[in-house]
């Protein structure tokens, strides 16, 4: 086995002047080889071959052309996770345009928001939807109709450094942010190489959502690689049992989890004996995972997860591997060919076992970013010096592994989503009983941490347990169906700082004493 020190020391970026990531992960690939076993929520199973997938990004090319889509242009996709939205990822590429995948789960506000900040020449979806996003002014294609187009499409010669990819992340303070990525930031993700060390033909199951880094890496990367992508098409939330079961049945051999997923599937008793795995490799991202995670997988499964830790600017920074020692809570090792170090406030390296942030050396690596989309102020801020900062604090011992210590800033971490509380505060402020509102992360045993607002009531209401089940409702709805307030404490005042700041820190500070023993 390599000594981590001779992997660092071999490691090579090799990034062509010339590179599409739709001629990269797809036209790779033999026609008659399996690319994707999908299974609908009504059970039935699709085997997809390769000549299939890319017949069908060409036609979905041809039809984004016919509706005016050029390079540079930003393409919209809401679709479940279905053959045909991988297919039209691969299009947009092809097309030279940039990629704006989004999550059924946003409110209408979030998409709207994405939408018009982006500048989206279209938003492609499915007849559930097509109503709805409609009415938000999109200009919708629906993907039904485009079977009768050629299957031979003309891919746009990019650049590495062209635009390809566009995220939208939660900070502190705004609505969410646009971080665009190019071309080459696939070629970072070498999570897949290192990590999983994914193998030519071997099945692998990313549980990550399509519309950010975690699912769309998960699906893209494996294939470069030769894999063949089980795909679960979810019914609602998700579901342990199932999702065991289907990773059983369909003999998963690789796999990208999340924390919240694993320690859903905890609850579920002899799970080793009810749902057998072959697995060989299972790596997890996302959020801090906790020892006894590991170790419940361990027992099960015969496997040790290997965690591993990123931003969607940046992504994974630090990582554990298989030909390494694991120590259970750590996040691991800076991954090859990261500069990674942990940062005081005057941008100085700590001693080992002292608290710092994480810090990227600016680019350093493919996956450094273009930018912030259409926010020069906020590029400059966070991409123009030296580091990136991640606003994420931990501490390193004497061998170099790192240990997550908790966020530097307000944003929350819940179930792998980055929540904003600017944005879950000012959902709850549009309720007419809401005078004021603070919203922070709070202990959750499943989640990690879930969303809390704190509540200043408007005059003439008073406080209850349904008027904050009806707050949490209303900001669900109005704002997405993940970052709403699970728990809500009515308070007569929220802590400010002299110029009427609320001191987040202070109640964060109040959870995490309630949590302790």
């Amino acid at each position: 086995m390599p000594s981590y020190d001779e992997v660092i020391a071999q490691h090579r970026w090799r990034v062509p002047e010339r590179y599409n990531i739709a001629r990269d992960v797809a036209d790779r690939h033999a026609r008659d080889k399996l690319a994707m076993i999908h299974e609908a929520p009504d059970g039935s199973v699709t085997h997809v071959a390769w000549g299939e997938l890319q017949d069908r990004s060409h036609q979905i090319a041809h039809l984004l052309a016919r509706h005016g889509v050029e390079r540079g242009d930003r393409v919209g996709v809401v679709l479940p996770a279905i053959p045909d939205a991988a297919a039209t990822f691969l299009a947009v590429y092809r097309v030279g345009a940039i990629l704006l995948s989004m999550s059924v789960l946003y409110g209408d506000e979030g998409i709207r928001h994405r939408l018009l900040d982006s500048d989206a020449k279209v938003l492609v979806t499915d007849e559930h939807n097509v109503e709805r996003f409609a009415a938000l002014g999109a200009n919708v294609i629906l993907l039904y109709g485009a079977r009768d187009l050629a299957t031979a499409f003309d891919t746009v010669d990019t650049s590495a450094d062209d635009p390809a990819q566009l995220y939208y992340t939660s900070g502190t303070t705004g609505l969410a942010k646009g971080i665009l990525h190019a071309h080459r930031y696939l070629l970072a993700h070498e999570e897949f190489a290192y990590c999983h060390e994914v193998r030519d033909g071997e099945r692998f199951h990313g549980m990550g959502e399509w519309a950010w880094a975690a699912g769309i890496a998960p699906l893209l990367g494996p294939w470069r690689l030769g894999a063949t992508q089980l795909v679960l098409q979810r019914r609602g939330g998700f579901d342990p049992e199932r999702q065991l079961d289907f990773l059983s049945r369909h003999e998963a051999t690789n796999v990208f989890a999340t924390p919240t997923a694993i320690r859903s599937m905890m609850a579920i008793d002899d799970a080793r004996h009810r749902h057998p795995q072959r697995f060989r490799r299972v790596c997890s991202a996302g959020e801090p995972l906790n020892p006894e995670a590991i170790r419940w997988f361990r027992r099960n499964y015969d496997v040790t997860v290997l965690d591993y830790y990123g931003l969607s600017e940046s992504y994974p920074l630090v990582a554990n591997f298989p030909w390494m020692e694991v120590r259970e809570g750590s996040m691991g090792r800076p991954m090859p060919g990261w500069d990674v170090r942990l940062l005081d406030e005057d941008e100085q390296p700590v001693a080992p076992g002292e608290r710092g942030e994480i810090c990227l050396r600016a680019r350093s690596n493919p996956h450094w970013p273009l930018g912030y989309w259409s926010n020069e102020a906020a590029t400059e801020e966070a991409f123009g010096g030296e580091w990136l900062h991640t606003k994420d604090a931990a501490t390193q011992d004497a061998d170099g592994y790192v240990w997550y210590a908790g966020r530097a800033d307000d944003v929350i971490i819940s179930a792998g989503y980055r929540i904003g509380p600017f944005e879950v505060e000012s959902a709850c402020l549009e309720h007419p009983a809401v005078a004021e509102a603070a919203a922070v992360a709070s202990p959750d045993e499943r989640r990690g941490t879930v969303v809390k607002a704190f509540v200043v009531l408007a005059e003439g209401h008073e406080p209850s347990d349904e008027l904050g089940r009806e707050i949490g409702a209303f900001v669900r709805d109005r704002h997405s169906a993940y970052a709403y307030p699970r728990k809500v404490e009515f308070v007569d005042e929220l802590p400010k700082t002299l110029t009427g700041k609320i001191r987040r820190v202070e109640l964060r500070e109040q959870e995490d004493d309630a949590r302790a023993p």
